[in-house]
């Protein structure tokens, strides 16, 4: 698992394999979202607790993410927040689909789009905020947020 520490709460990486859950718990995550198409591997019921969201998306301009994908992904990362745990947010490369849904809960805590995309790229090296079809539905999830 190659993965990104991007906020004190908020992780984006590769896809874990269930050996990786361990990690994750140490980490103090408590949420992790699988931005993948494919099922992935839950985790194990070993404690603490860990709650998996398959926000089912594809890494593709033909297909975009839903920006409703976003905001449900976005709602349940604030609750565990919220409650002091973590967030682990992944795709297959940490470079897209789990950049967007990082940016969503960064714009969502109040960061502004622009500073949520280059935090991204600052702390992942791979993360490509700025494609074309990644960039669109970060910025139409930021416009349907503040609409509330």
């Amino acid at each position: 698992m190659d993965y990104s520490k991007i906020t004190n709460e908020l992780f984006i990486g590769t896809t874990p394999s269930s050996g990786d859950f361990d990690v994750l718990r140490r980490l103090g995550v408590r949420l992790v979202i699988n931005m993948r198409a494919v099922r992935g591997r839950p985790p194990s019921n070993a404690e603490p607790r860990v709650e998996y969201l398959r926000l089912r998306t594809f890494d593709s301009p033909l297909l975009p993410i839903p920006t409703g994908a976003l905001i449900r992904g976005t709602r349940r990362a604030l609750e565990v927040i919220g409650r002091g745990g973590k967030v682990y947010a992944h795709c297959s490369r940490g470079r897209h689909r789990s950049v967007a849904m990082a940016a969503a809960i960064l714009i969502a805590q109040g960061m502004e789009p622009g500073a949520a995309m280059e935090l991204l790229k600052e702390r992942r090296e791979v993360a490509d905020p700025d494609a074309a079809y990644i960039q669109s539905r970060i910025l139409e999830f930021a416009r349907r947020w503040k609409r509330g």
